[in-house]
């Protein structure tokens, strides 16, 4: 099993120097989404003393031609600070700053889909949306080899591995329940993680978070994973289709509710904006992975709990359906839906900016409308 250099290293020895004491200063970890819209950066400053709010951190900068955001001609972008987690790797007093990337004009920049959500956001706030997102993901050697996987061929079929227990069945729990217990030290709103049903695939879900707490919670809860793999040497890939085959892929599934499709007689407002998706499919489909739905169509086949990308479907505990409404918001005739839709990959800030405008605003186009 291929594992990184770094992994090796002595933890014993480091953490000599982690227990050292640090004063009244603080260490502040800036993190940002980089110019794929997929991949995350950070960086670390020193604070004179703990930070309370957002206000009391300082922006910042780096080199965006480190990080395919600009040319080397013009490369400073500036960090915008959005909103501080506690640090599950540097421990209290320590802080964790997702943030913004503005350009040299203070405009955002082309990854930076967090505003405009924030923008649409605000717009349906007397509504209280709220999301859930279930993240599946893969782990994976640092060859790129699934981890657990026999090194020249497949273990057995699907079948044992999902919600599995046991050596032969759960491939990499370590790094699942290391990743959970750093998400609730840093205060990601993570509500579960389960085994999935390709062997080293896992979920991990985050919600109920209303209105722009869903994107930064789920970008600091995929930050947190990455870090932990980070010090067990493997992997951890959004990919949505990391093995092709008959193996399952990976996505994001977003469950969806407002006030009214949460009380009595809810199930009216569920099925009007189940309506309106049906009429927007392509628009939605653009928006839920980075690459406008190419990546997509590597998982959504109508196959393997998927449905086929150029059809949209509806129904009561479908997991073959574009949206799935649970069998238990049929009974109750109130609650939520799931779209099963969006990739493991995509950017949360598109996606529930997306369910918003066509949902709670009423779009219709095949493009987003611009407000002023």
């Amino acid at each position: 099993m291929a594992t990184s250099a770094s992994s090796k290293l002595s933890k014993a020895v480091k953490q000599q120097y982690m227990d050292l004491p640090q004063g009244d200063q603080v260490q502040a970890m800036y993190i940002w989404i980089d110019g794929t819209g997929e991949g995350l950066r950070c960086k670390t400053r020193t604070l004179d003393s703990e930070p309370k709010t957002i206000e009391d951190l300082p922006e910042w900068n780096f080199d965006g031609s480190s990080t395919y955001q600009s040319e080397g001609s013009n490369s400073d972008m500036y960090l915008i600070p959005q909103a501080m987690f506690r640090d599950p790797f540097r421990k209290d007093p320590n802080k964790l700053v997702l943030c913004e990337v503005l350009k040299y004009n203070h405009k955002p920049a082309e990854t930076n889909l967090r505003q405009m959500c924030k923008k649409i956001m605000s717009m349906v706030q007397n509504q209280h949306p709220w999301f859930g997102m279930e993240q599946e993901y893969t782990l994976l050697g640092t060859d790129g080899h699934p981890f657990g996987w026999p090194s020249n061929g497949f273990p057995g079929p699907q079948g044992p591995y999902y919600c599995g227990v046991g050596a032969d069945k759960a491939y990499g729990r370590d790094v699942v329940e290391a990743h959970y217990r750093a998400c609730l030290y840093a205060g990601v709103k993570i509500c579960g993680t389960n085994a999935e049903v390709m062997p080293a695939q896992w979920e991990f879900q985050v919600g109920p978070c209303e209105g722009i707490d869903m994107g930064d919670h789920l970008w600091i809860a995929r930050f947190l994973l990455h870090r932990v793999c980070e010090d067990f040497g493997i992997v951890a890939s959004f990919d949505p289709k990391p093995i092709p085959g008959n193996w399952n892929g990976a996505g994001c599934h977003t469950n969806f509710s407002t006030k009214e499709m949460r009380v009595e007689g809810g199930l009216k407002y569920i099925e009007e904006s189940i309506e309106r998706l049906a009429k927007r499919h392509q628009y939605h489909i653009r928006a839920y992975d980075p690459k406008g739905g190419l990546d997509n169509a590597r998982r959504l086949t109508g196959h393997h709990e998927t449905s086929n990308i150029n059809e949209f479907s509806a129904g009561v505990a479908n997991r073959g359906a574009s949206i799935r409404i649970p069998r238990s918001v049929g009974q109750e005739m109130k609650g939520y839906f799931e779209d099963r839709r969006p990739s493991a990959n995509c950017d949360p800030y598109a996606v529930t900016e997306a369910l918003v405008r066509t949902c709670l605003l009423n779009e219709e186009s095949e493009e987003p409308v611009k407000y002023k």
